[in-house]
């Protein structure tokens, strides 16, 4: 799990999910570039990394365009040396529903999330192939990419779509000793703080009182508990862990399969659709995929915060690998 030596770059660090990340990186050895839009969040977050102990140093400029991806790994080679290991992490909200949902709205995210880390891993692996040691590509997924999620067409659209670049990433990128991993985080953020249902366990926690069913049943913790994970599939610890899709939140860590047929059925000739019409319901219809993260109820007492019965069923009957969206 020794970084020293290694040299990171985590986009959108400036605060929340991303800073924990930087700061972890730094705390196991990695010199990290920080990344922000923000001048006074850039700096604080080089100053917290640097009272650790740790070294950093920042980078100013919105991710998406390429001239921001050639910025980000030339100040890494150039203060530190080399490159290692890349987060990307950066990210906007621009949330309404479909009908309500302007141009700007979805071409903002997609620049941001989705553009932005292609630039990003783009010019990290081209950096990386030539330098010829190997690295490490980590790429900040949501379950609302996974299940999708009301009022998030743009989000859910660009958060699977990151996962899909990771797989073939996996691929194309293996035979340099590049890895290419998405962790797919549930904490509490300034994002989930615009949502009163996640905000009540935010405040408990930061009062520092218990919040056991947030963190086992909603899978819903601080940053600091997802940094873990990125600092592991950083190491030569995970060296053959390669496009896998790793969620992590609270007091959980899971593995997110990769979408597969669940049921298949053959006909001679083809399928009509008058043969679907007849055929669909008794082939597939106990099968058919939920959409939306389950969101069981909160304890109704102070004394039963695990939401669950002894039995350890959800007293909601929501399914308990479910997990918030964020």
């Amino acid at each position: 799990m020794d970084l020293t030596g290694k040299v990171a770059i985590v986009t959108g660090s400036g605060r929340g999910l991303g800073l924990a990340y930087a700061r972890e990186l730094a705390r196991q050895g990695a010199s990290v570039v920080v990344n922000d839009v923000d001048h006074q969040h850039a700096d604080e977050a080089v100053a917290a990394i640097e009272t650790d102990g740790g070294k950093a140093v920042a980078v100013v400029a919105p991710v998406g365009p390429t001239e921001t991806a050639k910025k980000l790994v030339s100040t890494a080679v150039d203060t530190f040396g080399r490159l290692d290991v890349l987060v990307t992490n950066a990210g906007v909200l621009r949330d309404t529903v479909l009908w309500k949902m302007s141009d700007d709205d979805f071409d903002t995210v997609v620049d941001v999330h989705l553009r932005g880390t292609f630039t990003c891993v783009r010019e990290a692996a081209t950096y990386l192939r030539g330098q010829g040691e190997g690295g490490r590509i980590i790429c900040i997924g949501s379950p609302t990419g996974q299940r999708g999620n009301f009022g998030q067409t743009n989000y859910a659209a660009v958060k699977a779509g990151i996962v899909g670049m990771v797989r073939t990433w996996a691929l194309e990128l293996a035979r340099a000793g590049i890895t290419a991993n998405a962790v797919i985080p549930v904490a509490a953020t300034a994002m989930t703080d615009t949502v009163p249902f996640f905000k009540q366990f935010s405040d408990a926690a930061a009062n520092g009182e218990p919040v056991p069913f947030a963190r086992r049943v909603l899978s819903f913790g601080t940053p600091e508990d997802v940094s873990g994970l990125i600092a592991f599939l950083a190491s030569d610890a995970a060296s053959e862990v390669s496009g896998q899709a790793v969620g992590i939140g609270g007091d959980r860590v899971a593995l997110w399969s990769h979408p597969e047929e669940v049921v298949t059925a053959f006909r001679d000739g083809g399928w009509s659709a008058e043969d679907l019409a007849a055929d669909f319901d008794s082939i597939f219809g106990r099968s058919l995929q939920k959409v939306g993260q389950p969101m069981p109820e909160p304890p109704a007492t102070a004394d039963d915060e695990s939401g669950t019965d002894k039995s350890g069923t959800d007293k909601s009957g929501a399914a308990r690998s479910g997990g918030a969206s964020s």
